[in-house]
């Protein structure tokens, strides 16, 4: 266990059938499944219509990130958090963190690394985003499909702590990504 990739060698489980049925912007399955000690259960998945989504970290200097201000319906308030959004077809997590970048907060980034992928809910759901972080800055904005412009808040790394604590800052993708690129940073050689 010491190196971190213990895994256990439980098989996966059967899966003897899988129904399908649409729910709005997303694919619902109901699985059948018969695990390696007999049980049998259904499961129920949901899956994206899609490429996957992006989050990005726009650092404007090695200390501080960009944060926008958007409307979030399924809270209905203002959320802050990380430009995020789906990634289109034929593009690269790279291109699509480029251009939600710009269309989220009118930049555009010269230096580019997609460090992992993030799942929201693996247990149900099979999504899966990609977390960016973009350096070198430049101003530069494409039209987004945003109702409304977003306020961009820049937020110093080292004030992490205050910003995790804030009530309109919950987004778990963004919280989660904030923490990672601020240890890789911390490791990795930033110029």
């Amino acid at each position: 266990m010491g190196n971190g990739r213990a895994r256990m060698s439980r098989r996966l489980p059967i899966i003897h059938e899988i129904t399908e049925s649409d729910a709005g912007p997303y694919r619902l399955e109901r699985m059948d499944l018969e695990f390696s000690n007999g049980e049998r259960r259904r499961y129920e998945r949901l899956h994206g219509r899609g490429h996957g989504a992006v989050v990005v970290v726009p650092l404007v200097d090695d200390d501080t990130v960009l944060l926008v201000r958007e409307y979030a319906a399924g809270v209905h308030r203002y959320e802050l958090g990380l430009v995020k959004g789906r990634i289109d077809a034929g593009e690269t997590p790279a291109e699509a963190a480029d251009r939600e970048l710009k269309e989220e907060a009118g930049y555009g980034a010269r230096r580019i690394d997609v460090l992992r992928s993030l799942t929201l809910a693996p247990t149900y759901m099979s999504h899966s985003t990609h977390l960016v972080i973009a350096r070198d800055l430049y101003p530069e904005r494409l039209p987004g499909d945003e109702p409304e412009e977003l306020e961009v808040v820049p937020w110093r790394l080292d004030r992490l702590h205050e910003l995790i604590l804030r009530e309109d800052f919950s987004e778990g993708r963004s919280i989660a990504a904030l923490f990672i690129a601020r240890d890789w940073l911390e490791h990795h050689v930033v110029g």
